[in-house]
């Protein structure tokens, strides 16, 4: 099962200083047919992440990651993107000799989506990535239907959103009216129309798409 077209073209970032496993690895996602870009090193990749437009990524993607390296290590980096609120939408598989295999266990209880010891099986490598990028796809999905949430929300009137508070905690029209020294007309067209822009059909379904958002 491959992410959603509709969310971009999935990416496997690489990390690893040897040219010759970064070579290898992205024959090996090519055989599937995912496209992989290559960073011989944490600080590189780094670099181009900070060029990147903010709300990054912005496809389904994953990072697979070397513990070891010249400068800063791959759990270094794993800690920067965490810290960040990455590892949601960017999934991290550390690769790993067999005396990492402990940080590489103790990175995964942090959030990193798994590790694969070197060397490595292909196909349960492969495997792996195509599910990092399905949980990358889930994630972005869930943003961007967040942030459709905050963008209706910024539509509403003032009214309209003192009306949609009071629908959702429960209140009837003329409760509504009450409070806010309204008619119950008023408060119906305020209603059809918080409905309308936030695309829901009854308050229980506004008042589930709020608290899904974390609006």
């Amino acid at each position: 099962m491959r992410p959603d077209p509709a969310l971009g073209i999935p990416v496997v970032y690489l990390v690893d200083d040897e040219d010759v496993v970064r070579d290898a690895l992205a024959w090996l996602l090519r055989s599937r047919r995912l496209l992989s870009e290559g960073f011989a090193s944490a600080e590189a990749f780094e670099a181009f992440r900070a060029g990147r437009r903010a709300p990054w990524p912005d496809a389904p993607s994953c990072l697979l990651l070397d513990v070891r390296m010249p400068g800063q290590s791959g759990l270094a980096l794993f800690e920067q993107l965490a810290e960040c609120g990455l590892t949601e939408t960017l999934p991290v598989i550390f690769l790993t000799g067999h005396g990492d295999v402990p940080t590489a266990v103790a990175a995964v209880k942090r959030g990193a989506f798994d590790f694969v010891e070197k060397p490595f099986s292909n196909n349960t490598l492969v495997d792996r990535v195509e599910q990092a990028l399905l949980a990358s796809a889930e994630a972005l999905a869930r943003r961007r239907a967040a942030e459709a949430v905050r963008r209706s929300l910024a539509d509403l009137t003032e009214r309209e959103r003192e009306v949609m508070q009071l629908v959702v905690e429960g209140r009837p029209n003329k409760g509504i009216a009450d409070q806010l020294a309204i008619s119950v007309r008023t408060v119906e067209v305020h209603r059809a129309r918080v409905f309308e822009k936030m695309n829901v059909k009854s308050a229980i379904e506004l008042a589930n798409l709020l608290r899904e958002s974390g609006a």
